[in-house]
């Protein structure tokens, strides 16, 4: 494989979503052949001092373009950009993500799949998997009693999910929204909900527990009911607010 692609640092502006902006920004030199295939990215600690990001925005970044299919990772070794694909792929880009009714549409097409990905949990989850979605339940309500970030560990549990379904395709297409899927990202969920923030919160982390629950009963059918119902919450209050 070949050396570390010589990335330029700066990004051109400060994009509203930073992961987004990475994707874009390496999604470009991939297709334009400005990094090659089988050439090697530069480490995450080099792409957080280049980009001035957390590492978190960089191993978001990365996951989806992995899911995307222009880079893979070799554990232990490093990223590398595979050979981009000539077709015209499906692609839900989250920076078009940016109104209420972009939030309904999207909510809509997760209630499908996510429903049946809470189902699928529930029956293959393995104990390690279990023990992930608490500890991302319990960094939200942290976040939640300290007035942090709770959208991190709320993408994070829905991943996690998607993940223990044990059907990659779930995962990657979760990866590939990234913290977009998170209504609150786009738009102020609590002023449609007309309730103050930590209310709010609170209500959603008590759907969350009902979803972890039912995967953690083993009750599929309860764990589909309770991410639709989750899900459906959120569309019924845009949908009034429209």
């Amino acid at each position: 494989m070949n050396a570390p692609a010589d990335i330029p640092a700066p990004l051109p502006r400060r994009p509203r979503n930073l992961a987004q902006g990475l994707v874009e920004s390496f999604s470009e030199r991939i297709r334009g052949g400005q990094i090659r295939p089988g050439e090697k990215l530069p480490t995450e600690s080099e792409l957080m001092r280049q980009f001035g990001v957390s590492r978190t925005v960089v191993r978001e970044a990365l996951s989806r373009l992995q899911a995307s299919g222009l880079v893979e990772t070799h554990h232990g070794v490093g990223t590398y950009a595979l050979e981009p694909s000539g077709g015209d792929d499906f692609r839900i880009d989250p920076a078009d993500i940016a109104t209420s009714r972009d939030v309904m549409v999207l909510l809509e097409l997760r209630i499908c799949l996510e429903s049946e990905a809470a189902g699928l949990a529930a029956a293959r989850r393995s104990p390690a998997q279990l023990d992930a979605m608490r500890q991302a339940l319990d960094a939200f309500q942290q976040a939640l009693d300290g007035d942090g970030d709770t959208i991190t560990p709320d993408f994070q549990f829905h991943l996690l999910i998607a993940q223990a379904t044990e059907n990659r395709y779930f995962a990657d297409l979760m990866s590939h929204l990234g913290s977009a899927i998170i209504p609150r990202t786009r738009i102020n969920s609590a002023r449609f909900a007309q309730e103050g923030r930590a209310v709010y919160l609170a209500r959603v982390q008590r759907e969350h527990e009902d979803i972890y629950g039912a995967i953690l009963r083993q009750d599929a059918e309860a764990a589909r009911a309770a991410m639709r119902t989750h899900l459906g919450n959120s569309r019924e209050r845009l949908r009034r607010a429209q």
